[in-house]
């Protein structure tokens, strides 16, 4: 007995000591920075801009401790990251949570399951994600390995975008006159606006490299409302993993990247190192009609021994409008395995995805024709709940913050990219509707994008909880009875969590509602907390977010909540709430 219990206190501490060294904390407070001749107070995480990166091994659980000392309400998101059976961590404001308010605190516990590669992490309350997020850096467990060579190096690489005025000026002003947000003033590398913009020469990213070297440039889209093309001159880039999951490697000159996308690139220092060489990104955008940030950031990468080098070379990037360029890279990504995705559905969900206008006493408003710009899902605009979040009305039966009837097909059926519309279409329904799937359903969600509130353009869609396979692209309307035999992919289509719909066209995405084995079998210790202290084999279950990426369109309402019942097994229901969750008002 004496000799059993040491053993079982042996495996106590060690578990324990591990569960320490996983520890984080998050201090949320407002740090001055200065950027393109002016001073601004910005939130931060630690003081720092973009946030601290994170480092993992598949499979582990970390604590996050955040900590508000700051002047408005804060919560966090993992993104890509599936957190099996626990949405309470998941971290949309109002969806999964009521947010830590000014001096309080809140611990995360993000629990990692299948991803591989780089996700991120951000503020999810108002658009606090500007300056709010930072990568996630994954490792393979301990005897395993890489399916590409080892790199001899890693770069994080954030691209974003930069107001000069306060961002909650710029939230604010939208909200109230029902106009587009003001445009952003600069975008980022790593949060350095680049020499072409004005006071900023010394606020430029520069990359040490060596010759003959490999270094793996982990990536994210942290802009708020720009899908990105991003080039290296002279030097090509290979994709090995987009949203944390490993891709066939893609030999590419240059990238596209949509907001909430992350992508492991190999760069290859291969060039003549007796020169200088830019890097560059700017924006791809679609609309002829919505404004947009039409500038350039550029970063320098700069070998070991160009220190003195007097030539440089810029990097060639398509056309800002180039669909083509844009959808061509989207869609030659591709899984590293085959034969995973569900090839029969159980549960069909069509939805248009669409700009919208909402009418305002005496027209008083600065959309267009004196109206209030809006989104909408199926021609729903989502309302999000102010009073208690979705989950804990969910979880605690508290009735009429939500409903349930989101439908399964556009209640509104027309040409839905056609160019003229009549006006009748442009007003969406306001209200908290959910979807309802049962626990392992096999769910195709085919998104359409039309020409409502001034032409269309792309929306990058993200869902919260869960991966998804990109099965199906194509422009115009999305046909049932011809797509799925002609325009899909069931081989190895790209297994990702934020997928962008063209511009008047449609995407098609598949996924299982439960994500069996997602767990691999690995064991969940919570030491904290008053829950259940092993979970084995745990799957995602509960309340889950989907939204455009687009932060102005989230704002105006292009989301749905996903309610995944619990199945019959222990390890197929939903984790009980913890104790310390944020208050609700």
């Amino acid at each position: 007995m004496p000799h059993s219990f040491s053993h079982f206190f042996l495996i106590s501490l060690f578990l324990y000591t591990k569960c320490i060294a996983h520890r984080y904390t998050f201090t949320v407070k407002e740090v001055p920075y200065n950027k393109l001749c002016s001073t601004k107070k910005i939130l931060t995480v630690n003081g720092q801009f973009p946030g601290p990166v994170l480092k993992v091994y598949k499979g582990d659980t970390i604590y996050v401790n955040v900590r508000n000392r700051a002047s408005e309400n804060i919560t966090m998101h993992w993104h890509g990251v599936e957190q099996p059976r626990n949405p309470w961590s998941d971290g949309p404001e109002y969806i999964t949570q009521c947010p830590i308010r000014p001096g309080s605190d809140f611990m995360y516990e993000v629990i990692f399951s299948i991803e591989d590669a780089t996700v991120w992490w951000h503020a999810h309350s108002s658009w606090t994600r500007a300056t709010v997020h930072g990568l996630i850096f994954i490792y393979p467990r301990p005897g395993t390995f890489l399916p590409f060579p080892k790199p001899d190096h890693e770069i994080p690489l954030v691209l974003g975008e930069w107001w000069k005025e306060d961002v909650r000026e710029v939230v604010e002003q939208f909200i109230r006159t029902g106009a587009d947000p003001n445009v952003s003033d600069a975008l980022t590398i790593n949060g350095h606006p680049g020499f072409l913009y004005p006071c900023s020469n010394s606020d430029t990213f520069e990359l040490t490299v060596e010759k003959g070297k490999t270094y793996r440039i982990r990536m994210v889209n942290a802009a708020m409302n720009l899908i990105f093309f991003f080039s290296i001159a002279k030097h090509s880039l290979t994709v090995v993993a987009a949203d944390g999951h490993y891709t066939k490697p893609l030999n590419a000159t240059y990238i596209t990247i949509s907001p909430g996308q992350t992508l492991d690139v190999l760069l290859h220092a291969d060039q003549n190192p007796k020169r200088t060489y830019y890097m560059a990104a700017r924006a791809y955008h679609s609309s002829p009609v919505i404004r947009f940030n039409n500038s350039t950031t550029i970063g320098i990468l700069r070998y070991i021994s160009s220190s003195n080098a007097k030539t440089s070379s810029y990097p060639s990037l398509p056309n800002y409008n180039d669909t083509s360029a844009a959808f061509g890279f989207f869609t030659n990504i591709k899984s590293l395995y085959s034969g995973q995705v569900p090839v029969k559905i159980s549960r069909r969900i069509i939805s248009t995805v669409s700009l919208n206008l909402l009418a305002c006493p005496n027209n008083s408003c600065q959309g267009p024709n004196g109206l209030r710009l809006a989104a909408s899902m199926n021609n729903i605009s989502f309302v999000t709940p102010n009073h208690v979040d979705i989950l804990k009305a969910y979880y605690l039966h508290i009735k009429g913050v939500y409903g349930t009837r989101f439908p399964a097909f556009p209640p509104l059926v027309f040409n839905f990219t056609a160019e003229d519309q009549p006006l009748i279409l442009q007003t969406p329904r306001l209200a908290t509707e959910v979807k309802m799937i049962k626990y392992g359903e096999a769910v195709e969600m085919v998104f359409q994008g039309t020409s409502l509130g001034g032409g269309g353009i792309d929306h990058p869609m993200h869902l919260h909880g869960f991966s998804f396979y990109i099965v199906g692209f194509g422009f115009g309307n999305y046909n049932v009875t011809k797509d799925p035999s002609s325009n899909y992919n069931l081989k190895d289509p790209p297994y990702r969590n934020t997928a962008t719909v063209p511009r008047n066209g449609w995407i098609a995405i598949r996924f299982i509602a439960n994500n069996p084995g997602t767990y691999l079998a690995l064991f969940h210790i919570t030491l904290y907390r008053a829950r259940s202290t092993v979970t084995l084999g745990a799957t995602s279950k509960g309340v889950w977010f989907m939204h455009c990426h687009f932060d102005r369109h989230l704002t105006w309402g292009m989301n749905v909540v996903f309610i995944v019942e619990n199945g019959r097994g222990i390890n197929q229901q939903m984790l009980p709430p913890p104790p310390d969750l944020p208050p609700c008002y």
